[in-house]
This record gives structure tokens, sequence and C-alpha cells, in this order.
């Protein structure tokens, strides 16, 4: 019998509760706040935060970058900072609060190489066109270095083991070595820079390098592995001819290690923001900035301290007692275009295909792995835009107000019923789809694996489509289980999966990813900041100790002396008006198009402690019966919510829409909601400060911060989906490395008959 799918999409009145979901939440403190900074490849926001870890303030400006020549794809820094500047300045602006209380700011941004001249410390053209010396950015997905990566693969030397046996293309390395070919003059005047620690670089002047960027993408061995003694290798860049980053100590790439450079893990003290980036970030030079990330690396920070009611996450935290050893078996998957798998182990695990194991990336000892899918969300806007659907059903679900997945999963429902087919699982059961039309890069790493699908008719209708775009959402599931259980082999022991991105609110998607991998998927506070969220979490972490000496003196501390003397001289420069980078524009002239801001105040505090109505539990036996794969029950806060109730402010929650006022009165709120006051927080003395290592700090202030998350089980194992999904996965292996086979087979042959021809 076909469950009962009550006809709502994934964005019913529970699933878009889940932004915030209801929960109690610790009254904020007024006066201490922090920055994050997110650069994503088209576009940079930023948000402020409070110490509860609640988004008051998010802002975004979309970036550009150009494709002047197939595979050579460009941007430019400086637009990028500016970029930065006007969200971080626009999110004061409507959070209302003070620069001077905006302790800590953090980074995180795309995989990029930025070029810099040594000399003047401008930016540098990378081609097709050297000229324009604006273009200085080679981006993560450039691909014009494809003889430069064959040669350093070819090479086998030590350090590719830990980046998964073979240097991908999107990294450093390969992007350096053609700019030493191509560039004129060569590179003796050009310092490099991963895109996040370039950020870090313009916030505060310092050559500090992060473990994420140089382990990750840049060839760095760290200390002791391997007996690595500098971190980078000599004997390997002499063997890809770029002695050129040997030169004075490998100072073209920051340095080595307590000698000539200094390299940091995740949220660790990079420096304090130098005048002239407080003055365009519209903040203090009082706000020390946090080591950069990777921006799959800072969803991961904004998600896996999620709390929710899963046991065996609740004994693990127990036995872990506050370490970041906790993490481990956490896998947060990042999920956009493409999805980024990213888990962290005590000890290293080889894993082929996956990027990896770095050590110190994120903390001290602690080894990470990044496995990845080349589209997820990229998948499934193609199978819509290559049906010949696609118009009517833009048509139906415009005139229907929803989106087109929504309009998509409705159609799936009504199809259960009118086929009479025991649920949307096996309505599909037929369609065998593999879905790597750009290629493999988790677990078999392959660029040139294809798509294939099985059981394709000629229907050409929106039910057809519909049926298609199921089956790309069960092959995105399908590949993550193979992922998850080729890091398993390897020693991984994974427990949960974290999940951020829009696609959380797509419960067709989530429900499947637990049940064909059988573990629990967590969808965070946060839907479409975690990102963001988790930069803002680093600034928090290397903010801490003077966040502490301000509660302590209970606000009397040398920062607010040196920021008090400052103050008078701010004033007059603001009431000079003078135009500065980034500066966010009049409402009346900044259009839509270009900038989005939200205050997230009002939404957060506006129902004083209402949220004490609700708790947490786990589903009920009805509610476990009713699951469907649309309306996701969830394990998790049980929200109070009456039917009738107005979701107009709950949606603009979830995307971050909120069309209120800003409310400059932040501490006359507290005042009312009768907030603890400062003084009242408890205190981390110097001595707890010492015995907890960097690690286990960013793991308190991330459990701090992250908040509630929902969860969604899977079903058991003798479930019809269940066993269903088993058998189809199957079938999934199969056309994955058979295609392989197949390849290869015809490949033998025409070998043979370019032999032959050859010969005569």
């Amino acid at each position: 019998m076909a469950p009962p799918y009550g006809g709502r999409s994934a964005t019913n009145l529970s699933t878009r509760k889940s932004s915030f979901f209801n929960t109690p939440v610790a009254p904020p403190h007024p006066d201490v706040y922090y920055v994050g900074v997110d650069v994503g490849t088209g576009s940079a926001r930023a948000c402020i935060i409070d110490t509860n870890g609640i988004i008051l303030g998010l802002a975004e400006r979309p970036i550009t970058r150009h494709e002047l020549r197939p595979n050579y794809i460009t941007q430019n820094s400086t637009e990028i900072w500016n970029a930065i500047c006007f969200c971080v300045k626009a999110c004061l602006r409507d959070s209302g609060v003070d620069p001077a209380e905006v302790y800590g700011i953090g980074f995180d941004a795309t995989c990029s190489l930025v070029a810099i001249s040594e000399s003047t410390d401008e930016p540098l053209g990378v081609g097709p066109d050297f000229s324009n010396t604006t273009e200085n950015i080679i981006l993560w997905m450039d691909h014009r270095a494809e003889e430069e990566t064959n040669a350093i693969n070819a090479t086998g030397d030590t350090c590719l083991k830990y980046v998964g046996g073979q240097m991908s293309i999107e990294m450093e390395l390969p992007k350096i070595k053609w700019l030493k070919h191509h560039m004129p003059g060569g590179i003796k005047d050009v310092k490099f820079y991963d895109l996040p620690d370039f950020l870090t670089h313009k916030a505060t002047g310092s050559e500090a390098r992060s473990f994420n960027s140089a382990v990750c993408k840049q060839g760095f061995v760290p200390l002791g592995v391997e007996n690595s003694e500098t971190g980078w290798s000599r004997q390997f860049l002499e063997s890809i001819d770029l002695p050129e980053l040997i030169e004075d100590d490998f100072r073209r790439l920051g340095g080595t290690p307590a000698k000539s450079g200094t390299f940091l893990s995740a949220g660790d003290v990079v420096g304090k923001l130098t005048v002239k980036a407080a003055e365009e970030l519209g903040l203090t030079t009082e706000c020390i900035v946090g080591s950069a990330v990777i921006d799959a690396y800072a969803g991961w920070v904004g998600t896996v301290a999620g709390k929710v009611e899963v046991p065996h996450l609740q004994e693990s935290a127990e036995k872990s007692e506050g370490s970041i050893a906790t993490s481990c078996g956490r896998l947060a998957a990042v999920a956009g275009t493409s999805t980024c798998h990213i888990a962290m182990t005590r000890d290293p695990c080889f894993v082929q295909g996956v990027w990896g194991p770095y050590k110190d990336v994120m903390a001290p000892g602690y080894w990470l792995a990044e496995g990845g899918q080349s589209c997820t969300g990229a998948l499934l806007a193609h199978v819509l835009a290559i049906h010949p659907a696609l118009q009517e059903l833009s048509h139906l679900a415009e005139t229907s107000s929803v989106s087109k997945f929504d309009y998509l999963n409705l159609t799936l429902e009504n199809l259960v019923s009118q086929n009479k087919v025991r649920s949307v699982v096996s309505l599909a059961k037929h369609i065998f789809f593999y879905g790597d039309f750009h290629g493999n890069r988790s677990p078999i790493a392959d660029p040139k694996m294809r798509a294939s699908i099985i059981g394709q008719s000629m229907d050409s209708s929106v039910n057809d489509l519909a049926v298609q775009y199921f089956a790309a959402c069960e092959f995105i599931a399908q590949q993550t289980r193979q992922i998850v259980e080729e890091m398993e082999k390897g020693g991984h022991q994974i427990s949960t999966i974290f999940m951020s991105g829009g696609q959380c609110r797509n419960g067709l998607l989530m429900r499947l990813l637990a049940d064909c991998t059988g573990k629990p998927i967590v969808i965070p506070r946060y839907i479409d900041a975690a990102v963001v969220f988790g930069s803002a979490i680093l600034g928090a972490v290397a903010s801490e100790e003077s966040v502490n000496e301000h509660i302590a003196t209970k606000g009397r501390s040398r920062r607010s002396s040196i920021l008090s003397t400052q103050k008078s001289q701010t004033s007059l420069n603001q009431q000079g008006h003078h135009s500065h980078p980034g500066e966010p524009h009049s409402p009346y002239t900044a259009p839509s198009a270009t900038a989005s801001t939200t205050n997230m105040s009002t939404l957060v505090y506006s129902h004083g402690n209402a949220g004490s109505h609700h708790q947490f539990g786990s589903m009920t036996p009805m509610q476990e019966e009713n699951t469907d794969y649309f309306n996701q029950p969830t394990a998790g806060s049980k929200a109070v919510i009456s039917e009738d109730e107005d979701t107009e402010d709950d949606e603009q929650t979830l995307s971050f829409g909120s069309k209120q006022n800003v409310q400059k009165g932040l501490s006359q709120k507290m005042h009312r909601l009768d907030l603890k006051p400062l003084s009242a927080i408890k205190k981390v003395t110097s001595k707890d400060s010492v015995q907890a290592n960097s690690g286990d700090k960013l793991w308190r202030v991330m459990e701090k911060m992250t908040g509630p998350g929902k969860v969604i089980m899977p079903s058991d194992k003798s479930h019809p989906d269940r066993k269903l999904l088993n058998a189809k996965y199957a079938i999934f292996l199969e056309q994955c490395y058979k295609q392989q086979e197949y390849r290869r087979a015809v490949d033998l042959v025409e070998s043979e008959n370019l032999n032959a021809l050859k010969l005569h």
C-alpha cells in the first residue's frame, strides 16, 4: 500500500521550520560578535554572529569570472576584496552591531591560485592576457594545466601519496608550473597564495599560511610525516622543474614552519586587522583574524558539531570529553553544484580516489580525508535542462507558485497513487541511472567517466521527467554510499552524515541518502549559511583570549582602552562621508541584482523565550509508520505549532530573505528579554586554555555555537525500499566498473588498428 503523501512538498511547514527549529537559545551577550566571510565561485558572502552562534546579519554580492579561452578561467582579487568589504559593512549596518564589538573575523574561499608581485605586493596577470593584471587568480576549475598535471603525477613522488595518490588539475602546483613556462619573465617576481591565505594576508599583512591550503592543495607534507623536515620537498620541486619555489627557504610558498615561515591550523591567530583593512571592512584594528580554510572545510566547521539526539553520537561525545576527537566518524557533506565529503580521523586512512589523508589541516595531530562528487546540484539541473518537458514543467511550476523540484516531488506523489505502486522507489525500479556526466572525482577518480541510463522510453511528458529526476537523486545517494563504503574499507568509521546546502530542503533526496547509506542524515540549523557560519566560528576561536580578557575585566580591557582612544577619530572620518572600497551603496543605488542583505536579529530573538515550549525527542512509532519520501518526519526538536500559523517569517528565516526593518537597539531588546549581564559569563581561565590544544579549543567553540540539527534516520533494513535500493546498488556498481571495462576493450582494439595502419 502506498504511504500517505498528503500532497505537500519538501518545503512543508515542519521542514521549513528546520532553519532555527524553534528550540530554546541561550541569551546572547550583546557586546561580543564575530564576522565570517565566504568566497565561493560566484559570490562573496559575510555574516555576523553573536556568542551563541546566532546569525544576526547576512549579505552576499556576486563576483565575476572570465573564460577568455576554453579552460582558462580567471578572477580578480581586487574585485573579490571589494565585494567582501561591501558584505561586511552591509552586515554591520543591517544588524546594528557596533564595529568595536566585533572581536574576530574568519575567512574561507575556494582553492584558487593568486599571483602577487613580491616587489610591489600588487596583482600580476595570469593569462591568457598577461598584460591584464586585474585578472590575477587562476580559478580552481581552470583546466589549462593538463600537461603539467600529468608530468607532476609521473614523478610518483611520496607527497602524491597524501593527495589521494595523484595531484588534481584543480590543485596549485600544476598551475604554478604552467605560469613558469608561459608568464613573460617567468615567476621570478611572483609569490603565490591559495585564495584563503591571500585573504588573511590582505587583512593582516602577514605572510602566515594555513596548513589547510598548503597540505590539501600545494603538496606540503607536515613535519614528521614521511620524515619531512621542511614541509616542502626540494627533490620533488626540482623534479618538476620548479627550482624557483625552493629559493630562500621556499620563500614564494610562505617559507618553512618555525624557521622562515608560519603555518597555522584552523582558527589559530594570524594577527589583527591592519589600519587599511579595518577601514575598508568597517571594523577596528583590534579585530583578530583567524587562520582561514578552504570553503568546504568551513562547511565541516559549521555542521559536524550539530546537536542531535542520536545515541551513538551522544556516547561518542561522552567518551571524548570535549575533545575534537568527538568529530571522528562524522562525515560532512558540503553540497552545492558539486559535493565534498570530509571526515576526520586520529590516524591516517589511505583511500584510493579520496584526497588525503591530510595532517594538521584542522587540528594538530589529526587527519582529514576529502572525497567528492563532481556533479550533484549541477546534475539535477542538467537532467531538467536536457528533457523535452522542461518548458512545460517551468510553466506548471510557475502557475502553481512552487519550485520545479517541488512540482516534480508532487508529480511523483501523484504517480504513486495513479499507478497504484507500492512507493516512489518502486515507481522507478526499472530505471538504472548512472550520472557521472562530468567525470568521477571519488572514489574511482576517473575524469573520463560518463553517464549511462538504462530504461529510457520515448515518453517526453512531465511524468517521465519526474521519474528521470528521481533516478538522478537515487544516483547521488547510491554514489554517496559507494564513497562512504570505500572510506570505511580504508579505515574510516563513519556513523553519521552531516549535510549542508540547499539540497537539504529536498526531503526526497535526504530520505534516499539515509536509506542508501544506512546512516542518519543531519540537516543543520543554517541550511544556506553553514559555510560562512563556519568561517565566523574561526573568528571566534582566534579571538577567544581577547574575549576572556574583556569578560574578566568587565569591559575594561586593554582592547577597550585602545578602541576608546580611536573612537573620536573614527567619528570624524565617518562624518567626512569618505567612500572606501566595498562601502555599501545607498539602498536607492544598489540594485537587488548586485547585493542581498538580511537582518536576522529580529527573527531570532523577536519571540523572547517562546522556544522553551519545544523539546527534543525521537520519532514516535506513529510518525515512523507515516514516513514518506517528501514530508520527512525527523528526530530532533518537536515544535508545537498550530496548523494555521502564518509561515511567512519562517520562510524568510530559512532563505535569509527577511524584509523587516533593521532594529538598531539590540542592547535595549536584550534588556527587555531579561538577559544575563556580561559579567555572568563563565570565565575560561588561562590554565584551561593551556590544557586544551588548539583542536579542542576549536571543537569547544563549535559545540557552543553550532546549535541543534534535524535527523533523518534510515528505514529499517527489512523495509521494502531499503531492500530494493540494495538490489539496485549492485547494478549501480556494475554500471560504474563495466564502463571502464568497456572503454579498455575498445581502446585496445583501436590501438591495434592504429598500429596496423602504421605498418602499412
